[in-house]
């Protein structure tokens, strides 16, 4: 079946198909990546998350994705052959670092902290409260 024309205005233009696959955003594709690190028994290089993702990215895509998460901590690299390998970060350590900058963010850190800790259950409250005590500790030992 042919595009279908609208007349606007005595110009023709083209009506987009819109069954086409939608471009997926910068977020999801980041999201996949790391689900196909994930999956992996070790180190992946990008030619084995792109096979792993179905080969619907080209290889030069899931390059720039892997850059763009090792940029923002997410994943970390080394060396294989002419190549990297590629691994997830510490999830720990990256959620740390978004909580960091996200209260770096903020001109009122005392009032962000405060409503964090108000904001935790008893048990996470604890568990925060011994941490900063053991952390304390190591600094005056």
């Amino acid at each position: 079946m042919a595009p279908r024309r609208a007349h606007s205005g005595g110009r023709r233009r083209r009506v987009t198909d819109h069954r086409r696959s939608r471009r997926r955003g910068q977020g999801e594709l980041e999201a996949l990546v790391m689900a196909a690190l994930r999956e992996a028994d070790g180190p992946a290089t990008a030619g084995w998350v792109q096979e792993r993702l179905g080969g619907g990215l080209a290889y030069t895509t899931v390059i720039t994705i892997l850059t763009r998460l090792l940029d923002k901590g997410a994943v970390t690299r080394e060396r294989a052959g002419r190549s990297f390998a590629w691994t997830p970060a510490d999830q720990a350590g990256l959620a740390a670092r978004r909580m960091r900058k996200v209260l770096d963010a903020e001109s009122d850190r005392e009032a962000v902290l405060a409503s964090f800790v108000t904001g935790l259950d008893p048990d996470d409250e604890r568990l925060l409260r011994e941490l900063l005590g053991h952390a304390r500790g190591a600094e005056d030992g």
